[in-house]
């Protein structure tokens, strides 16, 4: 097998950079590696006979097609949307209004505990647009980490809790194309750097104080649901919430109002929460917080319209961010 192996590499018919997914008609450059790698002259004596040449291409077409199919559904499969359906929200599950839900996270951030957190830890998935190419969800993990002299590192790799060990699609280099899971896309190393404007300054932890910084994050005089919606996704991708922010940020969500008790979910890191949706023009949005101490641990966008020229249809999920301690 060995020989076999190292001739269909010698070859690659279907290299990484090529811009076949899905079933389709290889194009002149494989088609034209493909009949070499066919052609007995082209094999040294002693090598390989074409039969078990023949076998060991079928046998890693198998592979490639075993691939393609986990990463992008199969051939029956949406392959053109590789977007995660929407969170579901558990049949028969009471809805918890937001300020029984505020109620709760201030008597749970009576001792401080945990406390505030300069840097991020979020999974997040998006769904890439463009004309002409049908959408596909990009599933990667960043991790931000600051230091005593206020530097800080960002790691990002490509990779989706949902399907632990499987490729993952990722956009590295322009073109969506699958990498190992795990795959690292940057690490990078900052200088030291100091700002007091949100979000880099330290957000306060009671809501009117609260109010005006993530009002000045999105540069807004009248903080309406989606702005909040938007500076919490903002404050978020900076700051990992203590106690007593994530109680003020829940007692603010409940006095904006907008967002609609929906019930129970289990988010998408296998973790219970409690659903609030704001229903806009074209989307959806629901915001996940914990049951027990109102911290934000996902928000989800997801398309109520068919979105007919990127290939977006109604039930997708156009994004969703998942934080983590």
């Amino acid at each position: 097998m060995a020989d076999e192996l190292d001739l269909l590499r010698r070859a690659n018919p279907v290299p990484c950079d090529g811009p076949h997914f899905g079933d389709g008609p290889l194009d002149h450059r494989a088609r034209r590696r493909l009949e070499r790698l066919l052609d007995d002259r082209r094999v040294p004596p002693g090598r390989t006979p074409r039969s078990r040449l023949l076998w060991g291409l079928a046998a890693s077409a198998v592979v490639l097609g075993t691939v393609l199919t986990a990463l992008l559904g199969g051939p029956d499969g949406p392959v053109a949307v590789a977007a995660p359906r929407p969170l579901a929200v558990r049949a028969g599950s009471p809805p918890v209004p937001l300020h029984d839900l505020a109620a709760l996270a201030a008597a749970a951030a009576a001792d401080g505990s945990p406390a505030l957190r300069k840097g991020t830890h979020v999974q997040s998935w998006s769904l890439a647009m463009s004309d002409g190419a049908p959408p596909v969800t990009l599933p990667e993990e960043r991790i931000v980490r600051w230091r005593a002299d206020a530097g800080h590192t960002e790691l990002v790799v490509a990779t989706d809790p949902r399907h632990p060990g499987r490729p993952v699609l990722t956009d590295e280099g322009g073109e969506p194309r699958p990498v190992a899971d795990g795959h690292v896309l940057s690490r990078t190393t900052y200088p030291p750097s100091w700002s007091d404007a949100p979000p880099a300054a330290r957000p306060p932890h009671t809501p009117a104080a609260l109010r005006a910084y993530l009002a000045e994050t999105v540069r807004t005089d009248s903080l309406d649901t989606a702005g909040l919606l938007d500076a919490t996704r903002e404050l978020l991708d900076h700051w990992t919430l203590g106690a007593r922010e994530s109680a003020a940020l829940v007692r603010l969500l409940a006095d904006v109002g907008g967002l609609r008790p929906a019930g129970q979910v289990t988010d998408r890191l296998g973790r219970p929460g409690q659903a609030y949706v704001y229903d806009a023009r074209g989307s959806r949005r629901m915001l996940i917080l914990d049951p027990r101490t109102g911290a934000v641990l996902g928000l989800e966008t997801t398309f109520t319209e068919d979105v007919p020229q990127y290939g977006a249809r109604a039930g997708d999920v156009e994004d969703y961010s998942a934080w983590m301690r």
